[in-house]
């Protein structure tokens, strides 16, 4: 079977050395697992960093990918729930663990250890695979797992989002910033985003989100506040860093800031005083348990949820998908065609 391998760790700039396309032998399954074809897979700030040798516990050499989307293939003598030829996403959280609460000490990511998506076939335990949102074509629905997880447990679990809450989303045009907009303006919220990109932030506002500002303004974090009327109910950040410094001063007293990521690195000006003076509930989030998996692929049924596809690429090409993402430039999710 054709799949991406990643040979070694290095800069950008390297990914042309060290992604190669190359034949690698069909998974065998066992009895509870199920054989998929790939059809599309979908790339996450995940795969980068490995690629980029910035990330714990990399293997080499490893198929990259926590999202796919494609066909049953095979089925073990076990898995009685699925038929040949049934489209199919893949929850790649695996073996969250018993507590809701937080992931267990075997908790892993699909796309290291083992190998992930970006290959033709994968094999993979009946329970992580769900049947494709009907209202998606197979592209699209390889662009929901991972981001959709990961958007879905910030909102819901962890941040109890209602309807007619201010949101604020940092970063937006990533991934899983950009389902969770949509996830939020779904329920009726109303979204306030920020980017360093004002056509990001463009774009945005027509997908429903009520305004946003441009975070390389350094007093962006005032013009939030006032555009909100001083009444930011959830923040959810990815960035880290000074975002979270001024989320202190932006969200009301008695409510909630949910960080999944550090991409802008440490905070440097933590003010503790404005957490326990304003209430505020600091809450840490990662992936989702199955259970927020399963809720997940339900209100993306229901509401008939469209991810926002950046652009599509060959399996060929897949070194200017990874350096796509690298520049910043996507708005939604970059997909590898197989």
């Amino acid at each position: 079977m054709k799949a991406i391998i990643l040979k070694k760790n290095g800069l950008a700039e390297s990914l042309i050395e060290n992604l190669i396309v190359d034949e690698l032998p069909k998974p065998e399954i066992d009895d509870n697992e199920v054989l998929i074809k790939i059809h599309y897979a979908a790339l996450n700030h995940r795969d980068l960093w490995i690629a980029k040798g910035l990330y714990a516990g990399i293997k080499i050499p490893i198929v990259l990918g926590s999202d796919g989307s494609g066909t049953i293939n095979k089925l073990g003598k076990n898995v009685d729930d699925f038929n040949i030829g049934d489209k199919v996403i893949i929850n790649p959280s695996i073996n969250w663990g018993d507590d809701e609460s937080f992931q267990s000490e075997e908790y892993r990511i699909l796309g290291m250890p083992e190998n992930g998506t970006l290959s033709e076939f994968i094999k993979i335990d009946k329970k992580y695979v769900y049947k494709k949102p009907a209202h998606l074509e197979l592209m699209q629905a390889a662009a929901i797992p991972l981001a959709g997880l990961t958007a879905y447990r910030a909102l819901f679990t962890k941040a109890k989002i209602k309807k007619n809450d201010n949101v604020l989303i940092t970063g937006i045009g990533g991934g899983v910033s950009t389902l969770a907009m949509l996830f939020a303006i779904k329920l009726g919220a109303n979204v306030f985003v920020t980017s360093g990109n004002d056509t990001k932030i463009k774009k945005a506002v027509e997908l429903g989100a009520v305004a946003g500002v441009n975070y390389k303004n350094d007093n962006w974090h005032k013009d939030i506040i006032k555009l909100s009327d001083n009444n930011i109910n959830i923040i959810i950040d990815s960035a880290g860093g000074d975002t979270i410094s001024k989320s202190l001063d932006i969200i009301n007293y008695g409510e909630k800031i949910v960080t999944f990521g550090a991409t802008t690195g440490k905070v440097k000006d933590f003010e503790i005083r404005k957490v326990f003076w304003k209430q505020i509930s600091l809450l840490g989030s990662t992936m989702g348990s199955d259970s927020d998996f399963k809720n997940m692929v339900n209100f993306v049924n229901q509401n008939k949820i469209n991810p926002v596809i950046d652009k599509v690429f060959s399996v060929d090409d897949v070194v200017q998908a990874f350096l796509r993402m690298d520049s910043g430039e996507q708005f939604g999710k970059i997909v590898i065609k197989f």
